[in-house]
C-alpha cells in the first residue's frame, strides 16, 4: 500500500507523497503520466489538480519538490502546491510559526514560511519579464514586459505575459463573468506564441489594491486558484499601471495577497493551505492486482488441525497476516487472528452517534497536527 496525504490551497488540491527518506525517490513511487492522470481522476481515482513528491535535495536545499499536473505533465512550479507542501511538512514534522523551508524546484529555490495564523507566505523569487525567459514570442512592450494582440477561438485579445518559473498570459477585462473560460482558456493555452504552452488568466480591476481573476491552468484546465498565476497577474497589472504593488487577488477558491516591490525584487505570496485527508492507494488503482497467497499456503492453513475457540485457547494462535492470507475470505474463522481487534472496533462503534465518531476523528487529527480541533478555540 502506498500512503499519501491530500491537501488543498483555496480549493486547488494535491496528493502529496513523502519520499524524503528514500534512496531512489524519483523511481520509488512508479509514477507515470498515465498513473498520475488516474490518481487525479475525480470519479475513478482519488481526485486532485495534481500530485506532489517531497524528495531529498540535490542542490543544497532542504528538500526537493516535484509536481505533476492532472494530465501527467510536469510543470516547473506551482504556488498553491508549494503552500500545501509547506503545510504538510509543518503538520508532519511538528514545526511552528517562523519555520522556513529551502525548497528546490524546476523554477529554482523557493522559500515558504509558516505564519502565526497558520497561513503560508512564499518568497517566489523575481518574475521573468524578458520574452525568451517566459517563454513567449510576444515582443517586449512599452510597459517592460511581453505585450501584444493574439487571436484565438475566433476572438482577438490584448495580452501581457510574465514568467514565474512557468509561463503565464494575463488578459485584463471589464466583465469577468462574461468570459468564456472553457473556450478561450483552452485555445490560448496552446497558442503558438507560447512554445511551452501557458497558463491563462483573465483579470478585472476592482480597486488599485483589489483584483479579481479566473484561471485556466496549463495541463489542468479551470481551477479554483493558481498561486504563480496570481503572482504573474499582479506583476503584469502593476507594470501596465492598473494596480499597486501590493494587492488582494480574489480567485474562485478565495483570496491571495501578493506583493512586488519592482525590478529585481521577489514576488511575495501569502495564503492558506489545509489538510483534507490521509489514505493509502489500493493496488488496483496503481495497476497492480491484489496477489492471493500461494496455493500451498492456503492448503497448509486449511489442512491444519483446527485450534480451539479463541476464548478457550490456552496459548495465542499462530500469527496470520490477514491482509495476505485472507484475501479470499477468513481462513480460520473458528480462531480469527483479527477477532479481538474487530471486537474492539465494534465496542467503539456500539452506542455512539455519528457526531460522536466525527468528534473522535477530529480530536485524533488535532493531536497529530498539533492544532486544536474545531470548537476548541
Amino acid at each position: 500500500m502506498l500512503q499519501f496525504s491530500k491537501y488543498q490551497g483555496l480549493g486547488n488540491d494535491f496528493l502529496i507523497f513523502d519520499g524524503r527518506d528514500l534512496s531512489e525517490p524519483d523511481t520509488a513511487f512508479g509514477l507515470t503520466p498515465e498513473l498520475v492522470a488516474r490518481l487525479c481522476d475525480r470519479r475513478f481515482g482519488v481526485g486532485g489538480d495534481g500530485v506532489i513528491l517531497a524528495l531529498p535535495p540535490r542542490q543544497g536545499g532542504e528538500l526537493r519538490m516535484r509536481i505533476f499536473n492532472a494530465d501527467g505533465s510536469e510543470p516547473e512550479m506551482c504556488g498553491n502546491g508549494i503552500r500545501c507542501l509547506a503545510r504538510f511538512l509543518a503538520d508532519n514534522d511538528g514545526d511552528g510559526p517562523g519555520r522556513r523551508w529551502q525548497v528546490e524546484t524546476l523554477a529554482g529555490r523557493i522559500v515558504p514560511e509558516l505564519m502565526a495564523d497558520g497561513g503560508i507566505r512564499v518568497d517566489m523569487g523575481p518574475p521573468f519579464l524578458e520574452p525568451a525567459t517566459v517563454p513567449t514570442t510576444l515582443p517586449l512592450g512599452p510597459a517592460g514586459l511581453p505585450q501584444g494582440e493574439l487571436e484565438a477561438a475566433g476572438e482577438r485579445f490584448t495580452v501581457a505575459a510574465a514568467g514565474m518559473g512557468n509561463p503565464h498570459v494575463v488578459i485584463p477585462v471589464t466583465d469577468l463573468d462574461a468570459i468564456d473560460l472553457e473556450r478561450w482558456g483552452a485555445a490560448l493555452e496552446v497558442h503558438p506564441a507560447f512554445p511551452a504552452r501557458t497558463n491563462v488568466h483573465f483579470v478585472q480591476l476592482i480597486a488599485p489594491d483589489h483584483l479579481r481573476m479566473r484561471v485556466w491552468e496549463r495541463g489542468a484546465g479551470p481551477t479554483l486558484a493558481c498561486g504563480t498565476g496570481a503572482c504573474a497577474t499582479l506583476v503584469a497589472c502593476h507594470r501596465l499601471g492598473l494596480c499597486e504593488g501590493r494587492a488582494r487577488l480574489d480567485l474562485p477558491g478565495g483570496p491571495l495577497w501578493i506583493e512586488w516591490a519592482g525590478d529585481g525584487a521577489p514576488v511575495l505570496m501569502t495564503g492558506p493551505a489545509a489538510v483534507v485527508f490521509e489514505g493509502v492507494l489500493a493496488p488496483e488503482l496503481l495497476g497492480l492486482e491484489a496477489t492471493p497467497p500461494p496455493p500451498a499456503i492456503l492448503q497448509d492453513l486449511s489442512s491444519a488441525t483446527p485450534e480451539p475457540p479463541l476464548e478457550a485457547a490456552s496459548a495465542p494462535a499462530a500469527s496470520i497476516d490477514c491482509a495476505t492470507a485472507c484475501v479470499q475470505g477468513c481462513v480460520r474463522p473458528e480462531a480469527c487472528a483479527s477477532a479481538e481487534a474487530r471486537a474492539r472496533v465494534a465496542a467503539l462503534l456500539e452506542g455512539r452517534s455519528l457526531d460522536e465518531l466525527v468528534a473522535l476523528a477530529a480530536a485524533a487529527a488535532a493531536e497529530r497536527t498539533g492544532r486544536p480541533a474545531a470548537g476548541d478555540g
